[in-house]
């Protein structure tokens, strides 16, 4: 159950800022879209954690996949690894679907400018908005474009570095989506496409956290992997297309080196837990969308493509404001 859309990301670590020397040694190749638009601010510095020392092995070895138990410390660890590791290779591989400054809500391609899932863009304008778990920052980039003014936050270092190559006039902060480091009612809005909640092991904390952070009737709006995609697997050809496990098995999807520690993690949550988790964390569920596969998506995601695409949900989105 990999590529998920934007890698989400946990973890809490004192922050820092980067130096002009790290940024400078991220040499990725570009996507074509053009470069970033949107407004700089230059009254916020980035804060970003220095990533953490990977053995040769880890770095290098086939890790075995499996289903088994996984905890929010194992999660948290696996992941940011997984995502400090592959950042290079996901930015080329999807880099030019997501573009340098458009808000993608999933594989399938659905794009705010047409869903509005976080209001009208020109009631945007000076709104403060948390992306969480934002990779490159392409979605938090289309909001100031907006003229929102935006946080991107991310549990990978070498995600942010990508950011900051791309162009960010606006804070990056690593951290732990289970424990935002702002005060209480920050922000008016808080959105996350595929990321964190894919990838912890206690969602409603992320959740709760996302609450406290927004302002009363503030929204949080969220995709992530359609559960009913966990009962297939995960190809994008006809043999996706057979239910091959029980959509109830809510065990984790982990790979795991050759000690067994977990270099990997992705939760599975049933429909009905989503939504119980959003309304027990203290939010109302407002909509519930299931973007359809549209004709001009010719292109293949892991396992989303327009085989499966036309056939079953591969994203769910959820609506969802403060009480």
């Amino acid at each position: 159950m990999r590529e998920a859309a934007h890698p989400g990301r946990i973890a809490a670590f004192p922050a820092q800022i980067v130096s002009s020397e790290a940024t400078r040694a991220c040499r990725v190749p570009s996507p074509t879209r053009p470069g970033p638009a949107g407004r700089k601010s230059t009254t916020r510095e980035p804060i970003i954690q220095e990533p953490e020392a990977f053995t040769a092995a880890e770095q290098d070895a086939e890790p075995e996949a499996t289903r088994r138990e996984a905890g929010v410390a194992e999660s948290v660890r696996a992941n940011r690894g997984w995502w400090d590791r592959n950042a290079d290779e996901y930015q080329v591989e999807h880099g030019t679907f997501l573009g340098d400054d458009r808000f993608v809500w999933g594989p399938e391609g659905l794009d705010e400018v047409e869903a509005e899932l976080l209001g009208p863009a020109e009631e945007l304008k000076g709104r403060e908005v948390l992306e969480i778990g934002a990779g490159a920052a392409q979605c938090a980039r289309w909001l100031a474009a907006q003229g929102a003014r935006p946080v991107a936050l991310d549990i990978s270092h070498r995600q942010l570095q990508h950011a900051l190559r791309i162009g960010a006039g606006f804070p990056l902060v690593c951290a732990d989506a289970g424990a935002l480091p702002f005060a209480d009612a920050s922000f008016d809005l808080a959105c996350s496409a595929y990321g964190a909640l894919p990838f912890v092991a206690d969602p409603r904390q992320v959740l709760r956290e996302v609450r406290r952070v927004l302002r009363p009737g503030g929204r949080f709006v969220f995709s992530v992997t359609h559960p009913i995609r966990w009962a297939f697997p995960d190809e994008p050809g006809p043999e996706g297309l057979s239910v091959s496990a029980s959509y109830f098995d809510r065990t984790p999807y982990v790979e795991q080196d050759e000690e067994g520690r977990a270099v990997y993690v992705e939760h599975h949550r049933t429909l009905g837990d989503r939504v119980r988790d959003v309304v027990a964390s203290g939010f109302r569920l407002v909509d519930l969308v299931e973007p359809e596969w549209p004709a001009w998506n010719t292109s293949e995601w892991g396992g989303w493509s327009p085989l499966r695409g036309h056939l079953i949900p591969g994203t769910a989105i959820f609506v969802c404001e403060r009480d």
